[in-house]
């Protein structure tokens, strides 16, 4: 009768382990997985995470801050940030596979593409560094850092494609703020993006550009 006691008091263990390695084996990757799925990541977002210019500018993740890079994967997975091609691309992630593409890109320091016009790179740099105080617009590198790295959740905008800064910010609300129970930290960025006027959004864009 003991031995029989034993043997059933085992079986709710046994059954947790077999759980715990089955969950763990659906969410592992092997490096091979990692590498397909940045290689898939190349062939829009370039080689080095640079950035591509097509029909659309399609961002630079090389440098970009990994926590902010995970929160926007996530985001898309939510529909919290608006990307029909983005959202089939992030749902097919495991989710240990977020932090990792993060970290990966994170790591890489692509040289900026450029392209922006530089006669407008010093009238950029003073909104980024001053703001705009009659409209009550603080200072980017506030959030963003002095040398517009970012941190945290806060995004890196240096060397971004200006064309794709430009577009991002003069759609802020239709991409990233359409559910706005669940925009989270976008709702912060609305009302800067949407009180800039297109000549300032244009020299920040160009500013950010340059920068390395």
């Amino acid at each position: 009768m003991k031995r029989l006691c034993f043997q059933f008091s085992l079986r709710p263990a046994i059954v947790a382990t077999i759980l715990v390695m089955a969950v763990t084996s659906a969410f592992a990757f092997s490096q091979g997985d990692l590498q397909a799925k940045l290689e898939y990541c190349k062939t829009c977002h370039g080689i080095s995470g640079e950035g591509y210019r097509g029909s659309l500018p399609i961002p630079r993740l090389a440098g970009q801050q990994a926590e902010y890079l995970e929160n926007q994967l996530q985001a898309f997975i939510e529909r919290r940030r608006e990307s029909k091609f983005m959202f089939a691309v992030a749902n097919a992630l495991s989710p240990t596979m977020l932090p990792a593409l993060a970290a990966h890109f994170k790591d890489l320091n692509a040289k900026p593409l450029k392209g922006a016009p530089k006669d407008q790179v010093a009238a950029g740099k003073k909104l980024y560094e001053e703001g705009v105080p009659e409209t009550s617009i603080q200072p980017c590198a506030m959030c963003h850092g002095p040398d517009a790295k970012g941190e945290g959740t806060a995004p890196r905008l240096a060397g971004q494609l200006h064309d794709y800064i430009a577009k991002t910010l003069l759609n802020w609300t239709k991409e990233r703020c359409r559910d706005r129970v669940k925009a989270g930290s976008s709702l912060i960025m609305e009302p800067i993006a949407n009180s800039l006027t297109q000549p300032q959004i244009g020299a920040l864009a160009a500013y950010l550009n340059h920068l390395e």
